[in-house]
């Protein structure tokens, strides 16, 4: 009796034994279960920094508008103030939402032919899923150059929010008739650096850059608005009479928004971007082993160039969430 239990219980159903040695887990070689292991682990630190982002964003009273924080895109042919175009709302970054999901095509045609033995494939698909993770970096570093050189948000700053209440204008001391009402978004810009097409003076100025949903400062001078606030860092915040809510009656001056969204921002789409030069460099050096044919005499079909697709995968579908949460929401 305890012989047959014992061989019963060394059997699957199958009749191959449990204790022959070298069985693969899910049938996944250990290299592709240690890649699965990895990223698991990477997709928990992405999601602990979303969730933190999320959490902090319910908590504010003011959140920048995604429509005005990313309305740019490159000015092309001359097009542009300072060669920017503007008022293009989420264009730039779905081109490379675009260029980086397109890249998880062309690496999923490179393991194909790994798992054909075709080396030339291999290297073609593979070099335009590098160009694709090249140009994606490229874009993120022309946005990046654009909202600290150009807009001044850094870590510590933000000039980006939205208004808590409704206000109307003030100059002289005297209502301007320019309202604006709760939700609203605003820019902060230091004095001299315009945002748009023209850095005018004036009224004139005043209503174009608080018309909408955008409140932005024109203004080269402080004396345009004489009630204007000029912080140590040359901003103008101007102030306002409140017109609706239990503030309503009083003067207040404009303020920046939430420190935690330029914080947040650059953080983690700069941990993303590390996670995409790192994909770029692993595949810059599998693409050229493939070339020498390294892998050759291993006839696995080519289970390096899968282990770093399924990294690449990852990188890509993190991104979908990334864009989701600062782009989108």
């Amino acid at each position: 009796m305890a012989d047959t239990l014992t061989h019963a219980d060394t059997h699957h159903e199958d009749g191959e034994g449990l204790w022959d040695g070298g069985k693969q887990p899910f049938k996944a070689s250990y290299g592709k279960l240690m890649m699965w292991y990895f990223l698991l682990s990477d997709a928990f630190t992405f999601a602990g920094f979303l969730i933190a982002y999320g959490t902090l964003r319910i908590a504010m009273p003011s959140w920048p508008i995604p429509d005005k924080v990313f309305e740019g895109i490159p000015g092309i042919f001359g097009l542009g103030e300072n060669g920017i175009i503007h008022d293009k709302p989420l264009y730039f970054v779905t081109f490379m939402t675009f260029v980086l999901l397109f890249s998880s095509y062309t690496m999923v045609r490179a393991v194909q032919d790994g798992h054909r033995e075709y080396k030339k494939g291999i290297v073609f698909w593979m070099f335009w899923t590098i160009l694709g993770g090249l140009v994606f970096l490229g874009c993120q570093a022309w946005e990046w150059t654009t909202l600290i050189k150009k807009e001044n948000m850094t870590i510590l700053q933000n000039p980006f929010g939205t208004t808590t209440e409704a206000g109307v204008y003030l100059k002289d001391g005297q209502p301007t008739g320019e309202t604006f009402e709760i939700g609203h978004s605003y820019l902060l810009h230091k004095i001299g650096h315009g945002h748009g097409a023209d850095d005018a003076h004036g009224d004139e100025a005043h209503g174009d850059g608080h018309a909408g949903d955008s409140h932005a400062s024109h203004y080269t001078a402080p004396g345009d608005y004489p009630d204007a606030v000029v912080t140590e860092d040359g901003f103008i915040l101007h102030k306002y009479l409140v017109t609706d809510g239990e503030n309503k009656g009083a003067i207040k001056t404009e303020t920046f928004g939430p420190k935690a969204f330029g914080a947040l921002f650059f953080f983690i789409t700069g941990f993303h971007g590390f996670h995409v030069l790192s994909g770029v460099a692993f595949l810059l050096v599998i693409m050229i082993n493939v070339m020498t044919g390294l892998y050759v005499k291993r006839k696995n079909g080519y289970e390096m160039v899968e282990k770093i697709g399924l990294y690449w995968h990852f990188v890509d579908l993190v991104w979908v969430f990334v864009f989701l949460v600062f782009y989108l929401i």
